[in-house]
């Protein structure tokens, strides 16, 4: 039979480093770990080759002697778990198997001095043999140099990719871990250039918007909520500004970067109702609990976690973010498109002999000359908003009484006209307000379907004169038909017709005359895309987003002037109006700056 035998410690260390070094930024992530992990107030980082040539960390922590540089380069030797309690890891590095796992793949070359030494070491391993050992000059901290990676490991080697792509994941390493140590300065140096700097003492915020997107600074909400000994702080984006893909979403746990599953679906939930499904949210989160309460020793990368109690930490990243959120009000990332400006100073051209040129009443519905009105909610025009625009999208308003028309009173400004019976143009004190009427009125009837969640079933619900019957699938119907009980607490009144169909005898009153079975098949599509992976509120709040995009009024609609500040007014007055559902914005304004620029005047 096979005898079982030891396997030689450099084998051993190679294995350990096939999950431990998976690439030049494995290697770079846990040299600059172990820096901070020694204190240091300023880290240095040197690359070549995207690091597939040579990897080098310098740093001015405690240093360490003779002794400790050999103690460091066997397995499983750290000074990072002084108890043996690794249910209470305090650091980012605890194994012990990062440096002779490098060391068992590259040239290493070790270099340190404490503080109270006169003088530093140096200890060379060459792909785990020793290649040199003595006294070496540099001042008191540590310089670890890791040269020809997978040199001698030509099968690991082919499987890296180009140095441009090796140096991309290096430069993200550096930039999440600088991200979460604002205390300490980084440096990053590529191919002799240096590429990343920043400086120690900067605010949480701003070394997030200086690292992530400068934009953040004024597109962004900063996060910092407490629950018992829980605490989230950082930087998360307005709706509005978002991404396609989801690459700058930054997450931290007790100041260690992951990248977790529970956290990245507690950010999806909470801005589920503010971005379109194939949008992302740009933010830097960083979560405190106590280390008792997440496990950190999933893998070996350390980028996985697992919290003890998971409904906990999903329910208050929820919470904080959309509190944020709220608070922010009106805002929105809206300055206006640099193409677009552009595309407004073409000189004019002659216009096309087989075409007639457009007239200023074809381009806009309501004159500049049209009555002007001050909308009180006492008064009939707010009565005719809510009678033609927030339940039935396709009524008339009745004629609106003449008021003022101070501009500013307003933040949103007040109504001059309607563009392409698509956009509401309004003046406000400080510039031009152009506001797309479906993305704002679904954003306020989202907030009304809200609001009403918490009031009356009877009140919010709207009987339908002949029920309607909704044919889908079986598994849809059966999705629907689970979730019954709270849809009948929204105002939707649904129930089993048969295998294959639902019988619907009630909507939301806010809905007016909604297509029915268009929002019922909607909803069931949003169930069968989120299945099990969101909490039932996010599920609830989900299908509120569905019915608000079907209860809203369309763009195509000729409003009135009345209605048009109508829905200024309430836009003023509703939470998160400044982005629609889906994180397009709702309104964008031209300052009397950038009019006077367009005109040649500044």
């Amino acid at each position: 039979m096979p005898e079982i035998r030891r396997l030689p410690d450099d084998l051993v260390n190679r294995i350990a480093a096939g999950e431990v070094v998976e690439r030049p930024a494995s290697a770079l992530k846990e040299m600059v770990e172990n820096a901070l992990d020694a204190g240091a107030g300023a880290i240095d980082v040197r690359i070549v080759s995207g690091g597939l040539d040579m990897i080098e960390v310098t740093d001015d922590g405690c240093g360490m002697s003779a002794a400790d540089i050999a103690l460091a380069l066997e397995r499983h030797a750290t000074s990072k778990l002084p108890h043996g309690e690794i249910e209470r890891v305090a650091t980012l590095g605890f194994r012990g198997e990062a440096l002779p796992s490098i060391a068992s793949v590259s040239r290493l070359t070790v270099e340190s001095r404490p503080r109270e030494a006169g003088e530093g070491w140096r200890r060379i391993v060459d792909h785990s043999q020793l290649a040199g050992d003595g006294p070496a000059a540099l001042p008191p901290g540590t310089r670890i140099r890791v040269e020809n990676l997978f040199g001698k490991v030509p099968a690991r080697r082919k499987f890296l990719r180009t140095p441009r792509s090796e140096y991309a994941a290096c430069i993200d390493v550096v930039r999440r871990l600088a991200m979460s140590r604002p205390d300490v300065a980084f440096t990053l140096e590529h191919d002799g250039r240096r590429t990343l700097g920043v400086q120690a003492g900067e605010t949480l915020a701003a070394r997030v918007a200086r690292l992530v997107a400068r934009e953040l600074a004024e597109d962004g909400v900063v996060i910092d909520a407490e629950r018992g000994a829980s605490r989230l702080t950082g930087v998360a984006g307005l709706p509005t500004f978002n991404r396609g893909v989801a690459d700058h979403q930054y997450l931290f746990v007790n100041g260690r970067p992951v990248k977790d599953r529970l956290l990245i679906g507690a950010v999806r939930g909470a801005y589920a109702d503010m971005l379109a499904r194939d949008r992302h949210a740009v933010l830097a989160l960083f979560l405190e609990v106590p280390p008792e309460d997440v496990d950190v020793n999933v893998h070996p990368a350390k980028t996985e976690v697992r919290f003890r109690d998971p409904a906990f930490v999903r329910g208050f990243l929820v919470g904080a973010l959309r509190h944020a959120l709220e608070a922010a009000g009106q805002r929105s990332a809206q300055a206006p498109a640099a193409g677009a400006m552009a595309n407004w100073q073409v000189e004019p051209s002659a216009p096309d002999p087989g075409r007639a040129a457009p007239s200023l009443g074809s381009l806009f519905a309501r004159q500049y000359s049209a009555p002007q009105t001050r909308v009180s909610e006492s008064g009939p025009a707010w009565r005719a908003y809510e009678q033609n625009v927030m339940t039935s999208p396709s009524g008339r308003a009745e004629a609106a009484e003449p008021a003022g028309d101070d501009a500013r009173d307003y933040p949103l400004g007040v109504a001059r006209g309607q563009v392409a019976e698509t956009y509401i143009v309004a003046e406000a004190e400080d510039g031009l307000v152009i506001v797309d009427q479906h993305a704002a009125h679904e954003r306020l009837v989202l907030e009304r379907l809200k609001a009403a969640g918490a009031g009356d079933a009877v009140a919010r619900s709207q009987a339908l004169l002949l029920p309607e019957v909704v044919e889908l699938e079986e598994v849809d119907c059966d999705r629907v038909e689970e979730k019954a009980a709270q849809l009948a607490e929204l105002g939707l009144a649904i129930e089993r017709f048969g295998p294959t169909a639902l019988l619907v005898r009630a909507i939301p009153a806010a809905l007016g005359r909604a297509d029915v079975g268009a929002l019922v098949r909607d909803i069931a599509d949003d169930l069968a895309r989120h299945g099990d992976a969101l909490l039932l509120g996010e599920k609830l709040d989900l299908v509120l987003a569905t019915m608000a995009c079907h209860g809203s009024v369309r763009a195509g609609r000729t409003l009135t002037v009345a209605e048009m500040n109508a829905l200024l007014r309430e836009m003023e007055r509703t939470p998160r109006s400044g982005q629609c559902n889906h994180g397009r914005p709702t309104w964008v304004k031209l300052a009397h700056e950038d009019i006077e620029k367009l005109f040649g005047r500044k």
